[in-house]
């Protein structure tokens, strides 16, 4: 592995084969066009997919063999290359890949040709296809030169069965206008009165008859202690309003007045009085509490309020007592292998704090992008925060998730970082809202940006002639021959945990760490460390490991090197007064035969085990961590794993290798009895409850403590900028966060199915109206306007009249009969109209006038017309 990387580097030094990208030019188009198709998935003589590249010469004269075609993909091996053409097609590392033409090739102006392929599983949406491609020059020695990239490229849509399906017999269906509006028969519109007054919905709420008026004249009066909550209401009340809002401490408000003290109770709760002739009254256990109160008060504002300023706004008499059901309600989000910027994170957490979120864990490093400045080792961002092509492999990172051959944070999601002062910003601002900024530095796997920056460290102090210095924080064993691939199928992303310089690394990394936190005066109480999927044959074939088991006879096997090191972890982070928190696997015993255990070692050691994995089977895994003492964060692939697709359709991007997750999945979740609501396994495959979960292990009374709460995660690999951040979170996130605060919902004692989805459905369609009517309408103007996915609409013909519907009653829905677009002017489905042609296109739009996809349903041929 990285006997290889060696080679390739002194090459690069001593031959200097490639410039930089700084000195190659960003000019010139790719001498070809390129059009991706994906033929099947289903085909039954193929193990796999079949798809094809078609290439067409742009260029003025002949194109030969000197040139490289590179781009990246969902990972899949090639089964079958091209036969009988002069191309060879092959997978790199990660999700990179390539197209070589052969000795004569040759393609004239104008001529296109055919390059079919077989690739292993299947490929069902339109963002697995290949994206990034970009074509450079490779003279005879192959040295390359003036990267472009590919802006002719298409991908043909996906229209058949065979191109939709995973396999012949998928069990999931396929989205139409009629099956989802099949799926959405369960909604009914309701009225004001019956929505959910508040999202998260409070433990207690009583609506009285009065009103009360708030004006531009209103003030907030505070006591000792609530002077930051006080003035985050004021600066939210003052955009509302237009005008600036006071602030005064005192220890009583007059009518008119909003008043934020103190009161005794469990921490973060809080009640909320809003009587006619009386002061708004905000009584919080601590700031928490008091500001959660404040967010209950604008969330019982009228939507309206936040698209203009007003006035004054009406505000019904209400009295709530309100707590949340777990300590811990957490967001995650993967800035690593898609950069998003300080802006988006900033905005993310005006949300998370409106709607009582508390936990903000930042995926801060990865295999694809290490994104926090540390000015102890300034390669982790010089190297690790940039992705762009180049021969030399210590430069740069590889092109990833269709970043491109430039490392140009303006002009790809693959490059950029937070410098300290960023960082700092960031988890300053979500301290003053409550949230405490969880980072995570993935340790000994998913590490192959800090890897690739410490080998550039280690070259620059060995040219320096500093070999002790070079040494110091040295990641790789040169000498590794360790074959593996990981779960994104990097052949070289595992730490050396054998070299002393890896926990002098973990140490370096950690103290800055903490530097940052206590120079904002913010604390910080624990770190998410990964721990997650070391491939098996890591460490195998590294000589420095091999010399280190045979003198630390107790570690009998390298797959328990990992055991080892996060010992080490834990001490180091203990001594620091810093708990550790890492995915599940940091909790797990591996038998040989695949079987597993808890640990025991690291129960009651400030250990925080993340659960993510809910499917094939593992449905009680966090359970059984739980009951054996383990404090644990449920983060269930198959609720809460925001980057899962909402649907099949294959115009819905995300991946789907847990299933596909959308808002009712977030919602309909029971964290302390999870067999009675996960019904899928990930192939969508239904699941008898009855049967399947007979033998599995029950969360014990006195272990249901040991749920801190609940978390959903948003991996970034389909997610590029801030408008899919947004469409990826919204609405899921408030299904999470009715969820986390709320906790267990009422139907969950329901020990009769059939009555138990009744239950479901009702609260569902509450919950989804009050979403479509309320929160939608907020949501398109708060923090600037938040781009959440907009409902498809479901269409029926049912005797002569259309039907339409949505998941989200409340949303317009605009509709045309002669096959053109809905736009802003195509007329308000508001009930059944006499259905007239042969076409129905239905579009759901926001109330600030943006609009979803387009909903089609087409009469079958033989019942069109004959000027159809």
């Amino acid at each position: 592995m990285f006997r290889l990387l060696t080679t390739m580097l002194l090459a690069a030094i001593l031959g200097g084969c490639a410039q930089p990208d700084s000195e190659q030019s960003h000019s010139g188009t790719a001498p070809f066009s390129v059009k991706w198709t994906l033929l099947s998935n289903t085909d039954p003589s193929v193990d796999g997919h079949k798809a094809q590249f078609i290439l067409t010469s742009t260029a003025s004269d002949t194109l030969g063999a000197d040139w490289v075609m590179y781009w990246n993909m969902v990972p899949r091996s090639f089964r079958k290359q091209p036969e009988g053409l002069p191309i060879t097609l092959t997978w790199i590392n990660g999700d990179y890949y390539k197209m070589e033409p052969q000795p004569g090739f040759s393609l004239a102006p104008g001529a296109s040709i055919t390059i079919p392929y077989e690739g292993s599983a299947f490929m069902i949406k339109e963002s697995d296809a290949p994206c990034g491609l970009f074509v450079v020059d490779r003279n005879d020695k192959g040295v390359e030169s003036h990267p472009r990239p590919i802006t002719a490229y298409e991908v043909t849509p996906f229209t058949e069965p065979e191109q939709i399906d995973r396999y012949a017999d998928d069990f999931a269906e396929i989205p139409t206008a009629t099956t989802r509006f099949a799926n959405n028969q369960s909604q009914s519109k309701l009225t004001e009165e019956e929505l959910i007054p508040i999202v998260p919905t409070p433990r207690e709420f009583t609506r009285g008859a009065g009103t009360v008026t708030l004006t531009q004249q209103t003030q907030v009066v505070y006591a000792e202690g609530m002077k930051l909550s006080a003035e985050l209401l004021a600066a939210q009340l003052t955009e509302l309003f237009g005008k600036v809002i006071g602030i005064e401490q005192g220890n009583e408000a007059r009518e008119g007045q909003i008043f934020l003290g103190l009161n005794s109770g469990d921490p973060e709760s809080y009640r909320l009085s809003i009587q006619a002739g009386q002061a708004i009254e905000i009584l919080g256990a601590d700031r928490a509490g008091a500001f959660y109160g404040s967010q209950s008060l604008l969330a019982l504002l009228p939507p309206a309020a936040f698209a203009v300023p007003m006035s004054e706004m009406t505000l019904m008499e209400v009295e709530v007592e309100d707590a949340p059901a777990f300590p811990y309600r957490g967001m995650h989000l993967d800035v690593a292998r898609n950069f998003h910027s300080k802006a988006t994170v900033k905005k993310l957490i005006d949300a998370m704090a409106f709607y009582k979120l508390n936990k903000l864990h930042l995926h801060l490093t990865e295999d694809e992008g290490w994104r926090l400045e540390i000015q102890a080792l300034p390669e982790l961002t010089e190297i690790g925060g940039f992705r762009g092509h180049s021969q030399n492999p210590n430069q740069r990172l590889l092109p990833a998730y269709g970043s491109g051959p430039f490392a140009d944070p303006s002009d790809s999601w693959g490059s950029g970082y937070y410098t300290r002062g960023d960082y700092q910003e960031i988890i300053r601002y979500a301290w003053d809202r409550n949230i405490e900024v969880i980072p995570e530095i993935n340790i000994p796997a998913h590490a192959r940006a800090a890897i690739i920056a410490m080998e550039a460290r280690y070259d620059r102090f060995m040219e320096a002639g500093d070999p002790a210095a070079a040494e110091e924080y040295r990641l790789a064993d040169p000498e590794d021959a360790s074959e593996y691939r990981s779960a994104q199928w990097w052949t070289d992303n595992v730490i050396c945990v054998c070299k002393p310089s890896a926990m002098k690394f973990v140490n370096t990394v950690l103290t800055e760490l903490i530097d940052m936190y206590q120079e904002v005066d913010v604390p910080l109480t624990m770190v998410h460390t990964g721990g997650d999927e070391v491939p098996r044959g890591a460490w195998a074939g590294s000589p420095i490991c091999e010399e280190f088991l045979q003198s630390h006879p107790e570690v009998d096997n390298p797959q328990n090197l990992q055991i080892y090191f996060f010992r080490q972890v834990v001490d180091l982070f203990k001594s620091k007064g810093v708990e550790t928190a890492g995915w599940e696997e940091i909790a797990m015993d591996f038998q040989t035969d695949g079987s597993w255990t808890a640990n025991e070692e690291f129960s009651g050691q400030s250990v925080v085990p993340y659960i993510w994995n809910s499917l094939w089977g593992n449905q009680d895994l966090g359970y059984r961590l739980a009951n054996a003492g383990y404090p644990v964060v449920l983060c269930n692939v198959s609720n809460y794993y925001f980057d899962l697709a909402y649907d099949k359709d294959p115009l819905e991007p995300g991946l789907y290798w847990g299933g596909f997750v959308n808002t009712r999945d977030a919602y309909v979740y029971d964290p302390l009895d999870l067999f009675s609501t996960t019904l899928e396994e990930a192939n969508s495959r239904p699941i008898d409850p009855v049967k399947e979960y007979a033998k599995m292990e029950r969360l014990t009374e006195t272990a249901r403590n040991n749920v801190l709460g609940i978390q959903a995660q948003l991996w970034s690999e389909t997610v590029k900028g801030p408008e899919m951040v947004d469409y990826y979170i919204y609405p899921k996130i408030l299904g999470l966060a009715e969820r986390a605060w709320y906790g267990v919902p009422k139907w969950s004692k329901s020990g009769d199915p059939a009555v138990r989805e009744q239950q479901i459905n009702a609260d569902w369609n509450r919950f989804a109206n009050t979403l479509g009517q309320r929160e939608f309408p907020r949501l398109d103007h708060m923090s600037g306007g938040i781009s959440y996915r907009i409902d498809v609409p479901g269409i029926q013909i049912d005797g002569g009249l259309l039907h339409i519907n949505t998941q989200f009653p409340g949303l317009e829905v605009r509709y045309t009969m002669d096959g053109s677009e809905p736009t802003a002017d195509s007329p308000i489905y508001d009930g059944p109209v006499p259905f007239t042609g042969n076409i129905v296109k239905a579009r759901a739009f926001s109330s600030s006038g943006r609009a979803g996809r387009t909903s089609t349903w087409a009469a079958p041929l033989w019942n069109q017309t004959e000027s159809q």
